[in-house]
């Protein structure tokens, strides 16, 4: 990816990496952009000229308000009309902007991240992250300012792009009533109620603190919420589905059937079954691919995951006779590969669940809702549905460095890969890759037992060291 867009959009410590400035500058371009291009098509390709219509939601941390004043700013500044849905999911956002005919939508949020750090993500028209060669023209603004998309003197503003003056200054719209129709939205696709259940939630002090609970008590469950007081600095503190103990204290000690954590943007869910056991995104692709399969809706009988997937939801997939593919790790990419191949469910092990017959993205609420109707219509508790992905020991080891393609490419490191591969054989496997948000590399090794997968662990980071291409070596 770029110089400031990774693998899920603008990501950085709030007014460090990530300032207002940056988010003001961000929203003149859209703003600016947007009335003669629409972000689902190439760059070079153009649109009649119009007053663009930007969806701006936003999660729970303190900065979050400051960025998305700044962003509007910028967008109304530069002649849009920016649709304020507040604090509200991703997901949401997604589907306003797609469901309502927005020119693009615009989220604030850095997901699962501590609170002192932010991100901003944009969507288009389609609901979809926006391609990579218009990430390279939002970048070269943000580096060279109007003069490197080529506009010249007469075009420009003081030197920067053309301000809306007059009737041309784009207003601000209060739009609520898009998030409560995302919660409509969501409450249709239950076939079932959920009156007999007791259903736990685990907010994270983040996006879903209102509409979690609005929804599964709408359907009809006695809902049990945690992680629904945010104060702007408690966002992902020890709860959600990155922490998911609380969560499971919670499901064990009010017995629960079950329970759902959503991360700070409620773009992920990890369950809890009536056990108090995790249930994680390998197992409910898992619940979720069978359960397709049995309806007959399980398109090319093929589940879309990522090089991060477990063992072991492999050996149950083959033996429920479906099929898999790999792609990369992020959402994004298992999108990609669920359009381009017509697959209908992919997802990651961390949470990202996307199901291409309801949503572009994935949606931590809709999820917990198909897990549920999977409970309610097999009238099996999710133990019970998941016990077939018996889960390998996987560790991850994560080493800052300067050069995380130096580290990927290095001839030691590729020869240790190797090897390490060959010895682990048909019982495990170990992967590097890089992180997309931070100067990491990330060194991950599953195996029959953990001590073995640290074991291998030490000998790549040992191999890592002596070749000084960590950070600490430096």
């Amino acid at each position: 990816m770029g110089k400031y867009f990774g693998t899920d959009g603008f990501r950085g410590e709030a007014n460090v990496t990530l300032t207002a400035d940056h988010a003001f500058r961000l929203g003149r371009f859209l703003g600016w952009y947007c009335k003669e291009h629409d972000l689902s098509l190439p760059a070079d390709r153009r649109v009649a000229a119009h007053r663009p219509r930007i969806v701006v939601g936003k999660d729970t941390r303190r900065s979050s308000y400051m960025f998305e004043y700044a962003i509007v700013a910028g967008l109304t500044a530069s002649g849009a009309d920016p649709y304020m849905l507040h604090v509200t999911t991703t997901p949401s956002v997604s589907f306003v902007t797609e469901r309502e005919d927005f020119d693009c939508g615009v989220m604030i949020s850095a997901s699962h991240n501590p609170y002192m750090d932010n991100g901003i993500k944009l969507v288009n028209r389609r609901g979809e992250k926006i391609n990579d060669d218009t990430i390279a023209v939002i970048e070269a603004y943000l580096d060279g300012g109007a003069a490197a998309l080529g506009l010249t003197e007469e075009e420009m503003w003081n030197g920067d792009l053309p301000a809306a003056t007059g009737a041309e200054v784009g207003r601000i719209i209060d739009y609520a009533a898009g998030r409560n129709r995302y919660v409509g939205y969501l409450i249709s696709l239950a076939a079932n109620s959920y009156k007999d259940f007791r259903v736990g939630l685990d907010c994270a002090n983040g996006s879903a603190w209102m509409i979690g609970r609005a929804v599964f008590e709408a359907l009809g469950a006695k809902t049990y919420v945690t992680g629904a007081e945010p104060d702007g600095l408690n966002i992902n503190v020890d709860c959600g589905s990155t922490h998911i103990d609380r969560l499971k204290k919670l499901v064990v000690e009010k017995g629960l059937d079950v329970g759902f954590a959503f991360d700070g943007d409620a773009d992920r869910c990890i369950a809890v079954d009536e056990k108090g056991n995790e249930i994680n995104g390998d197992h409910i692709l898992y619940v979720l691919g069978k359960a397709m399969k049995e309806q007959g809706t399980l398109a090319n009988n093929t589940v879309v995951t990522t090089i991060m997937s477990n063992m072991g939801l492999y050996r149950a997939l083959d033996k429920a006779g479906i099929d898999y593919v790999q792609t990369t790790v992020g959402d994004r990419f298992i999108y990609e590969n669920m359009t381009e191949n017509g697959h209908v469910i992919g997802g990651e092990q961390s949470g990202h669940v996307i199901l291409r017959k309801y949503a572009t993205t994935g949606d931590g609420i809709l999820t917990a809702i198909m897990v549920m109707e999977r409970i309610v219509d097999s009238k099996l508790p999710l133990s019970k549905l998941a016990e077939a992905v018996v889960m390998y020991p996987q560790i991850t080891k994560n080493l800052r460095v300067p050069d995380k393609d130096a580290v990927l490419n290095h001839p030691a490191v590729q020869e240790k890969l190797a090897e390490c591969n060959t010895r682990l054989g048909d019982n495990g496997r170990m992967l590097l890759r890089k992180s997309g948000t931070e100067p990491v590399v990330r060194v991950m090794v599953e195996a029959a037992d953990e001590g073995t997968c640290e074991a291998y662990i030490d000998e790549m980071v040992g191999v890592i060291r002596a070749e000084k291409l960590t950070c600490e070596d430096k």
